[in-house]
């Protein structure tokens, strides 16, 4: 199990609820989006965790992943934690979203990947536990009357 290091504990997940759902949905969207699949999902995540671990020690040095699917994954992820940071920013009038709570939410869902996806080239069975358990609300569809 990569990143043993960082403790993902059941009291981490429950504080960061908001930051694991939101970030999970994220991925869902952007994986539908692309046609994505888990190998590419665990490209994208694992790239954006070593730029996170980078963060920690106080270097700033983005690792980008040469697969176009895992790169386009990561960015999205980046894109989705900045207006989380934003949206945060906003509501409480300051900066309440720690580097070292991205970095733990994005290990719990490299370790879900781990977990559900079946290890396939084109598996995608980590991505049909993400439209599962983190549903990424549609809008209805519009009323012609």
């Amino acid at each position: 199990m990569p990143n043993k290091d960082i403790q993902v504990s059941e009291d981490f997940i429950r504080k960061q609820e908001h930051v694991v759902m939101w970030l999970g949905k994220a991925l869902a969207r952007v994986m539908e989006a692309r046609r994505a699949v888990d190998g590419d999902a665990r490209e994208g995540l694992e790239s954006l965790i070593k730029t996170y671990r980078t963060l920690e020690s106080g270097l700033i040095y983005e690792t980008r992943p040469n697969n176009p699917y895992a790169a386009d994954i990561q960015e999205a992820l980046k894109q989705a934690i900045d207006q989380l940071r934003k949206q945060l920013t906003e509501t409480s009038g300051m900066q309440t979203l720690r580097d070292t709570d991205i970095l733990g939410s994005l290990v719990f869902l490299q370790r879900l990947e781990l977990q559900h996806g079946n290890g396939r080239r084109r598996g995608r069975a980590f991505f049909d536990f993400l439209r599962t358990y983190f549903p990424v609300q549609t809008p209805p569809p519009a009323v012609v009357a």
